[in-house]
């Protein structure tokens, strides 16, 4: 399917090590790279840097 290869599923997991995790989706033809994005923590109670996961 053309749609899950250009965009898919990823899993941005917190950098504080707390485990928690966002799962969203990516343009890949935009975003080639591994995103970071700030988002907020519930188990650190603070934004932090969530990274893409394989």
């Amino acid at each position: 399917m053309a749609r899950d290869e250009l965009r898919p599923i990823i899993k941005l997991r917190s950098t504080a090590g707390t485990g928690y995790t966002y799962v969203t989706r990516k343009n890949r033809r935009n975003n080639p790279d591994r995103m970071v994005l700030r988002k907020y923590d519930p188990v650190a109670r603070r934004h932090v840097e969530f990274r893409e996961e394989r």
